[in-house]
């Protein structure tokens, strides 16, 4: 039976993220593979994890979607507004920054100079990532799950017209309150240890939250749904 496997929150954890798909067995030609955003910023290797995701939406039919670390890697790179850019600094964009420029080490004295430079790298030279990252869709949707990078916006009877920014960044008002869908939500963004304690994924009757907080030294967690209703979890630690 057709496997659906669902993986969320990867932040530049490249040899995590490929154990994963080691432990989970992933066929590329059988299972459906769908990732929820967030591919860059916190751990090392921001640009090949996007390296890798490209090419498996392109060869393999993975479903990739947008997280809000993805658009503010985008923000950036296009404006370099300022408070975009201190905001993306402080939340993991320095190692996106090293990623992409072959750093091995952050130095505040020539912060200025490295964003100028990272942002003229990876508009030279890095476009295609860019322009992936810009087409990614916000949800996708099958018959028995929506799968969205942080949540719904229960207030949203139709939840397809809630803005991109509540897709990518909603969290307390998702979580603490029932689903207006009559299928079960998968997401990330949030961390489940801030759920329920734990870096497992938590299931919570109409959504199921799958952020291991793999960046911040716990575990990546991956989803296995078969028959639209049975479920296996895999992780592995970081």
């Amino acid at each position: 039976m057709k496997r659906t496997l669902v993986i969320s929150d990867i932040h530049g954890c490249y040899e995590p993220f490929n154990q994963l798909l080691e432990l989970m067995k992933y066929n590329r030609t059988e299972d459906q593979l769908i990732v929820l955003g967030d591919y860059v910023d916190r751990g090392p290797c921001s640009k090949e994890v996007i390296e890798q995701i490209m090419r498996m939406v392109r060869e393999d039919g993975v479903i990739a979607l947008r997280g809000n670390h993805d658009q503010r890697f985008i923000h950036v790179a296009r404006s370099g507004d300022p408070k975009v850019t201190s905001t993306f600094l402080e939340y993991g964009g320095k190692q996106a920054v090293m990623s992409y420029l072959d750093l091995d080490f952050w130095d505040d004295t020539w912060a200025t100079e490295t964003i100028q430079q990272f942002r003229r790298v990876v508009v030279e030279r890095y476009q295609q990532h860019l322009s992936f990252m810009e087409s990614l869709p916000y949800y996708y949707e099958d018959k028995t799950h929506i799968y969205v990078h942080a949540g719904l916006d229960p207030s949203y009877l139709d939840w397809k017209s809630q803005s991109p920014k509540e897709f990518m960044y909603i969290r307390e008002l998702f979580i603490k309150n029932k689903t207006v869908v009559n299928k079960t939500v998968v997401f990330g963004h949030t961390k489940t240890v801030e759920i329920h304690g734990s870096a497992d994924i938590w299931f919570g009757g109409d959504k199921i939250g799958i952020d291991g907080g793999c960046s911040s030294g716990l575990q990546l967690n991956g989803l296995e749904i078969t028959d639209g209703s049975t479920y296996r979890t895999y992780k592995v630690k970081a």
